[in-house]
């Protein structure tokens, strides 16, 4: 069942839905919102279930429950169609919503993420790390990840958003990455389709974004240089400009 997911919304136009990384909320994308609406579009980001100020049901969750929040939440701001970014969590529900919900989605961009992430294992010691120990437990691995050493923005919020993650959230979201297993469901996906990889990314890496294009027909990719996981925190105005020029491209 679906939950009502917490969101916020800038500009007007086509719509332009913005779904981001586990251990994130949508402040992830302040960098891109307001620049993509000042360019003509409706943005709307938003909290994944269990993460930021959106409900915490009961775990499991599995990347369909993503997907289906999606979906009402379109279906609540009386949206048809709209373009779809996503990073890392974000793009597997893209791929999902792509895949089965095409007649919903405009135009994917998907960014830093997988369409297999395993081992399954990895998942699982994460989660059991977070239930001893909290989300303190994890964050500055996660830190790690998400930016690379030379990373010179604002590390202490990036810190405190991935802390402030309600811990069963984190933990049920675990589970549904433990489970991912979207190859199949690519060459469904009909959208026109970026696919955007960090070259420092080592949660994503570029290889598995090839695999990615090379499931998704006509999908493109582009590398950008210097970003690890969170590529649209570290490079900001490379991928902003990546998003709004396939934005472009794909209006109909």
């Amino acid at each position: 069942m679906s939950v009502a997911v917490h969101y916020e919304t800038f500009g007007d136009g086509i719509p332009v839905v913005f779904s981001g990384s586990v251990g994130s909320s949508l402040r992830m994308w302040d960098d891109q919102v307001r620049t993509v609406a000042a360019s003509g579009y409706r943005t709307i980001a938003y909290d994944h279930r269990g993460h930021g100020a959106s409900p915490v049901p009961p775990g499991p969750y599995a990347i369909p429950d993503f997907g289906e929040d999606v979906l009402a939440l379109l279906d609540k701001l009386g949206i048809e169609r709209a373009h779809l970014v996503g990073l890392s969590l974000g793009g597997m529900t893209g791929m999902w919503l792509g895949a089965h919900a095409p007649e919903r989605i405009r135009s994917l961009t998907l960014c830093c993420t997988s369409a297999e992430l395993g081992p399954p294992s990895m998942w699982v010691d994460r989660a059991n790390t977070v239930r001893a120990g909290g989300l303190e437990a994890i964050a500055d691995g996660g830190l790690a990840r998400w930016v690379t050493p030379s990373f010179t923005g604002d590390r202490q919020s990036l810190r405190d958003m991935l802390v402030s993650t309600p811990q069963d959230g984190y933990i049920a979201s675990c589970q549904a990455l433990e489970r991912m297993d979207l190859a199949g469901d690519l060459p469904k996906i009909t959208a026109p389709t970026l696919v955007i990889a960090g070259s420092e990314d080592v949660a994503t890496p570029v290889e598995h974004a090839r695999r990615i294009v090379d499931g998704i027909p006509g999908a493109r990719l582009e590398i950008v240089e210097g970003a690890a996981h969170l590529g649209n925190v570290e490079q900001p105005e490379a991928f902003t400009q990546l998003i709004l020029d396939h934005l472009k491209g794909s209006d109909d």
